[in-house]
């Protein structure tokens, strides 16, 4: 029976490839060029992941069509009042058109004032890059599609920052890694990825908060000491691989 530092290290080596993409957020952020662009659209992307795949995904491919592939002048230039529009309308599960056009009106702002998500950010820790972002949402009454506060785990804060700062990956795209020390980022987690840690013996926790998430992560980098959340890939594989207990 291997020991749970080899089982993580073999299923953070399997599952960290291209293929991981496959029916994944991520995949959308490859799906344009230029820095700014992935930047925005991997923001939306994250943004948007709440509930089943196969519900959310359309919505995201959505807001890459009607960008055309220029999701940052899209945003940026407010040409996106003309898709989502100001309405109570239901636009996906809890958000309504007008939440949706409310948050994207705050991400134009920031990228008129700083120029891109990074610039505002600066250099900092990945929690306090969360903070930051939270901050400026949270001062423009946007609720629901990005947290309030750090208190939850910002399962999909933390997923963007992994996919902004880690380097040299088939997956993530490393823009801010010049920024943030990828050894400051924090695990995103969910339900699944806290149950899996909770059987593999990594933690014990019955909520995924931002406390939990960081024992995790203090956790991981024992094994990842200078790429923790790389645990990440091993924890979504230990919940689908057949032979996860090797």
């Amino acid at each position: 029976m291997l020991d749970t530092e080899t089982i993580l290290k073999e299923l953070a080596a399997r599952y960290e490839t291209a293929d991981f993409m496959r029916g994944d957020p991520s995949w959308f952020m490859h799906q344009v060029e230029g820095e700014n662009n992935q930047e925005v659209m991997a923001f939306l992307a994250a943004s948007l992941s709440y509930g089943s795949r196969k519900q959310f995904m359309p919505k995201i491919r959505q807001m890459l069509e009607w960008s055309g592939g220029e999701v940052y002048d899209w945003v940026r230039s407010g040409d996106f009042k003309h898709d989502v529009p100001d309405t109570q309308e239901c636009y996906y599960r809890l958000y309504t058109f007008s939440t949706v056009h409310r948050m994207l009106c705050a991400l134009q702002e920031m990228l008129l004032i700083y120029g891109n998500i990074r610039q505002y950010v600066g250099y900092c820790t990945g929690i306090g890059a969360i903070e930051k972002i939270v901050a400026w949402f949270s001062a423009r009454k946007v609720e629901g599609i990005i947290p309030k506060n750090t208190q939850s785990s910002c399962k999909r804060l933390c997923m963007f920052m992994r996919w902004m700062v880690r380097s040299n990956s088939p997956v993530d795209l490393g823009l801010w890694k010049e920024s943030i020390d990828r050894r400051t980022l924090i695990i995103p987690m969910d339900t699944h990825v806290m149950q899996e840690a909770n059987r593999l013996g990594l933690i014990k926790s019955k909520t995924a908060s931002m406390a939990a998430a960081i024992r995790l992560t203090m956790k991981l980098s024992a094994f990842f000491p200078d790429d923790p959340v790389k645990g990440d890939f091993a924890l979504f594989g230990a919940g689908v691989a057949e032979d996860a207990s090797l």
